[in-house]
């Protein structure tokens, strides 16, 4: 008994607290009380779930702890069975305002409605929390860190504890088999369920192998690392990913990582071919403040200058660098040549290379910046609006014939005229 409300440490058959223990119920009225679950899964597929409530001053109400039963349980639904359980305590102690805490993204947004279950199983809890949720005239929900519901996984934990603990007198147990799983990408229905990757902020699940191709394929393309589910938008965290990468790929990744905290327009690379450090202009400027343009790589160390992106140059203006020092362009002169060739355009903005294969000619850069893929100019401020695709249709490539002008429309009509008057005097006369 804790502050007059009971304490439950696992469900029983009669698994509510009695009648004649809510008979002296403490009255409730209009105080806001806070409701913290938790809902575990082991590496054994066993399931556990904890629920604390708190009262007004952070006072322990009500605290019940116990197993979750059921094959192939998800940490989602032991995250809404313990909800579920923890709202009927509350509802049945006669709790009208509650306030609801999770630590787990995927559990806030079905319960807010932000995420809609795919799940028959996982609708079903979906609906039945919601369903409880009516019983009290006001509930929110608030996303919290693990810190703050340290007392509902406790709970959770110690039901999953002493479900595997075995007394010393019990026959040793047979080794129950790995549970497997099915890959929604390789559809490999053979994969074990420690082999697969799960994705922390949506819950969706893949075999590592194809976890690591993804991101491979995403850090070539140099795309955003998201989830590899279809239209899933949760990005990936470096941290719970590089067990999966090789070193090579981590380092790329690491520096996809620091490209992106750099703005576009202050990032400048080392021109030495055998570095190529990215680098800050700003924290340059601050470095070097002996001239304007001049600066040092933080890597190699080799001055050069950042208006030409070119190595330094004494004495010598970036176009006259440029003139002397041919050979050092030739890489872009073949770059724009290609360009040409494969009908690339380049942001007016980064100066990064975009190609269309086909769609509408307003095209948006990595870098935000809009603008179109037939001439280059910002966006709508030319005349290839929507309607225009790349590449061009041939209605669109042949330029459409002026209108006549008005005076040649003049002789047309009075040619007409004229001859519908002769035609008609040559009637009469004959």
């Amino acid at each position: 008994m804790v502050n007059g409300f009971p304490t439950i440490d696992g469900p029983t058959p009669a698994g509510k607290p009695s009648s004649d223990k809510h008979s002296g119920k403490i009255d409730v009225g209009h105080h806001m009380y806070s409701l913290y679950f938790k809902g575990l899964v082991s590496e054994d597929s066993l399931a556990g779930f904890g629920v604390a409530i708190l009262g007004q001053e952070d006072e322990l109400v009500f605290q019940m702890k116990g197993p979750i039963h059921g094959s192939d349980i998800t940490v989602l639904e032991a995250e809404l069975s313990a909800l579920k359980r923890g709202l009927t305590e509350a509802a049945d102690l006669g709790i009208n305002h509650i306030t609801i805490y999770s630590d787990n993204h995927p559990t806030h947004d079905l319960i807010s409605g932000r995420l809609v279950p795919k799940e028959n199983n996982m609708a079903l809890l979906v609906n039945d929390v919601q369903r409880i949720r009516g019983r009290f005239s006001s509930s929110f929900t608030i996303f919290v860190p693990r810190c703050s519901i340290k007392h509902a996984y406790k709970l959770a934990r110690e039901t999953i504890v002493s479900e595997i603990s075995i007394p010393m007198d019990t026959p040793p147990r047979r080794a129950k088999p790995a549970r497997k799983m099915t890959c929604a990408i390789c559809l490999d229905d053979d994969v074990n369920a420690d082999q697969m990757f799960t994705v922390d902020k949506c819950g969706h699940r893949f075999c590592s192998e194809c976890v690591k191709r993804h991101i491979e394929v995403r850090l070539l393309e140099g795309s955003v690392m998201t989830c590899p589910q279809f239209r899933c938008k949760s990005e990936l965290n470096f941290n719970r990913c590089a067990d999966l990468l090789t070193p090579k790929l981590r380092e790329i990744w690491r520096q996809r990582i620091r490209e992106n905290s750099i703005p576009f327009e202050e990032r400048v690379y080392c021109p030495n071919p055998k570095c190529s450090a990215l680098m800050r202009v700003t924290e340059l400027s601050k470095l070097n403040k002996e001239s304007a343009v001049r600066r040092c790589c933080e890597k190699c160390g080799e001055p050069f200058c950042t208006n030409c992106k070119f190595p330094w140059h004494d004495n010598l203006s970036c176009d006259d660098f440029k003139i002397m020092h041919p050979n050092l362009r030739e890489s872009e002169l073949k770059l724009h040549a290609l360009a040409n060739q494969k009908l690339w355009r380049q942001c007016g903005k980064c100066q990064h290379m975009i190609e269309l294969s086909k769609g509408c000619v307003l095209v948006v850069c990595r870098c935000g910046h809009k603008f179109c893929y037939r001439c280059g100019a910002n966006a709508r401020s030319c005349t290839h609006g929507l309607g225009h695709v790349f590449p061009p249709q041939p209605q669109q490539l042949e330029s459409p014939q002026p209108p006549p002008p008005c005076w040649a429309q003049c002789l047309c009509w009075l040619f007409l005229l004229l001859s519908v008057f002769f035609i008609s005097v040559g009637i009469k006369s004959s």
